[in-house]
């Protein structure tokens, strides 16, 4: 599983906005490792996100999309 499967699975569902949770959940993959994957192509600007306005800890939680 890499960066390709995220995008892939992003790009199949170009409307919604997934947490990184519901994306591993959907891919049935780990959260870790789509979460590295999320952080790479948000670095990249190969997608679309947010912040939920929702913290865990010290760490802002983000809403993904495919970049369009």
């Amino acid at each position: 599983m890499g960066q390709q499967d995220v995008y892939n699975y992003l790009k199949a569902h170009p409307s919604d906005w997934f947490s990184s949770k519901e994306i591993s959940k959907g891919m049935n993959q780990s959260i870790g490792s789509v979460t590295v994957c999320l952080k790479k192509l948000r670095n990249k600007n190969e997608l679309n996100f947010k912040p939920t306005g929702l913290r865990k800890g010290k760490r802002a939680q983000y809403l993904y999309k495919f970049k369009i």
